[in-house]
Formats: structure tokens, C-alpha cells, sequence
């Protein structure tokens, strides 16, 4: 924890060197940082520049460690000094604990999609029994409550398979896990997948799940509905936005095991599950383009 915390040190450091060299060549800054930016924050502040803060999620760290607790007040300096901090949904005020900010608090987000890049290349109904989950393997994207429900899951489908893509701190316990309950057979573990990759994978998946406990406006559920794959992701960030229960995926009310599983399974069994898919391809192609991404910054950084 100590090595981290100087690095994050030397980061700040660096970064407050380089606008203090570079403060004659523009008037407006924006950090783009979960954790605090608070260094380089009061360079800028001190030469007068605007200062916006993008959060694209918030306190991805266990909320009992001692990092948590240390970026507390750093925090609540970078949320007094900035202009505005910038969102990716109204929902994440309340979400993220932010509501003494709301005068200052504005909505953007720089997602836009390569749409022939992510599309349907194979239909839903034509995909395997195949659903999966694709992410870093570690405790905030509650991908462990995902393999524990894998068991009640496939018990109950017996044709399904999973793939859990990626790399992290919780691999070898879920590899472990599987181990145990005898899943090695139906459950792939690739390793880390490359963002080239994506389409290819999510064209092969037939439902694609996120049991995170905090996101802010996550790409890969955007790209997944990109690419025709119904997301069910818990009911955290922005995500609400962008996915209407039963009409653009599913949503679940929280990630433990037996929420998983009685989820995916209802999912599954959705009798319009392709209208689903439809819909949550024409849902990104009216909202995520690179023009509809300029037009809502244009707004944010008139203000």
C-alpha cells in the first residue's frame, strides 16, 4: 500500500510540473481521475485556469481499506475547488454522495462507438448457448459472486457454457473454485482478452454479465449492445440509464450469488430476448455516436 501511495505521489508531481510549464498554452483543464487530483488541481487553480473534474466511477477500493479512508478529504477539496464536475448520469449523485455539489455538477460522458467495428455479425438466435462475463478479475466487478452462482446456473441449464475473460487479483481463486465444483468442463477461463477481440467474443455470446458493485458508464456493456448481446448488469452508476429492464437488457437489483443466478436464468428464458437485442443495438446508435459525444461537451465546457 505504501508503494502505491508514492507512486500516486510522483504521478501528482509530475503532472503538476507539466501544467506548470505548459500554464501559458491554455485556460481549461480536465482531469479525468477516480482518485483525487489534488496536486495538480491547485497548480491549475493557481494560474486561474477552469478546472473540471470527469469522474468515471468512484471508490472502486474496498470500502473498509485504508486507502478509501485516506482519499476522503482530498476529495471533498477536489469537489470545492474544481468548476464542475462533470458526470456521466444524474442517478450517480445520489449514487456517489454528491448531492452539496449539485449546482456545480454536469452531465457528459466521452463515449462514442465505432459502430462497424462493434455490429451483428452473427444473430442472436443463430449464437451457442454461451454466456459470459468479460472484465478485470478483481473484488469490485463482482465477478467472484459470479462463479459462486455459476453452480445453481448450470444446474438449471444444462446445454449452457461460460466464459469468464480477463486477468486480476482474483483469478487463481475462481480458477480454484471451479476446480472444486467440478465447472472446468463448461466454464472457460482465455485469460485477458484484447480490445480487438471484443466483437468477436461478444458475437458468440448469448447473454453477457456485469455483477459490479460500482461502475460509472461502463464500454464494455455499450459495445456488447453494440455487437446485438443483451447485458444484465446490477443496478449501479449510470448503468440504469442505459438499460431498461425487459426492453434494452436486464437489470438486477444486486450481485449476490442467488440474485445472479435467478437473473440470468429469467434472462434466458425471455421469450422477445432478440427484440432485446434489437433494441439494445438501436439504443447505441442513437445515443453514443462521436457527433452526439461532441454536442453534450460543447454544453459542459460553455457553461
Amino acid at each position: 500500500m505504501i508503494m502505491r501511495i508514492l507512486k500516486y505521489a510522483v504521478l501528482e508531481l509530475k503532472v503538476s510540473s507539466k501544467l506548470f510549464s505548459l500554464r501559458k498554452k491554455f485556460q481549461s483543464v480536465i482531469f479525468f481521475n477516480e482518485f483525487p487530483p489534488l496536486l495538480p488541481m491547485i497548480t491549475a487553480k493557481i494560474f486561474n485556469n477552469k478546472v473540471y473534474w470527469l469522474l468515471p466511477s468512484k471508490n472502486s477500493l474496498s470500502p473498509n481499506s485504508i486507502l478509501c479512508s485516506l482519499i476522503a478529504v482530498p476529495s471533498k477539496v477536489c469537489y470545492n475547488l474544481c468548476t464542475s464536475i462533470i458526470l456521466y448520469s444524474t442517478s450517480l449523485i445520489s449514487f456517489w454522495n454528491l448531492e452539496p455539489y449539485r449546482q456545480k455538477i454536469r452531465i457528459a460522458h466521452e463515449h462514442f462507438l465505432n459502430l462497424e467495428t462493434f455490429t451483428v455479425t452473427t444473430p442472436l438466435a443463430a449464437r451457442p448457448p454461451l454466456i459470459g462475463y468479460i472484465g478485470r478479475l478483481s473484488w469490485e466487478k463482482g465477478v467472484q459472486h459470479l462463479a459462486r452462482a455459476l453452480p445453481a446456473i448450470l444446474n438449471d441449464r444444462q446445454d449452457l457454457r461460460v466464459l469468464i475473460g480477463g486477468d486480476g487479483a482474483l483469478k487463481e481463486t475462481i480458477a480454484a473454485f471451479l476446480q472444486e465444483e467440478g465447472l472446468t468442463i463448461r466454464v472457460d477461463l482465455p485469460g485477458w482478452i484484447s480490445h480487438d477481440d471484443l466483437p468477436k467474443y461478444f458475437n458468440q455470446l448469448r447473454l453477457l454479465v456485469l455483477p459490479s458493485y460500482t461502475e460509472g458508464l461502463p464500454n464494455i456493456v455499450l459495445e456488447a449492445m453494440a455487437c446485438g448481446t443483451p447485458v444484465l448488469a446490477a443496478k449501479v452508476g449510470a448503468i440504469p440509464d442505459i438499460i431498461t429492464d425487459g426492453k434494452t437488457g436486464f437489470i438486477m437489483e444486486n450481485n449476490s450469488p442467488e440474485c445472479i443466478a435467478e437473473n440470468v436464468i429469467r434472462a434466458l428464458n425471455t421469450p422477445n430476448l432478440e427484440e432485446i437485442s434489437e433494441n439494445g443495438r438501436k439504443f447505441v446508435e442513437e445515443n453514443f455516436t462521436f457527433e452526439s459525444a461532441v454536442a453534450r461537451w460543447n454544453g459542459v465546457l460553455k457553461v
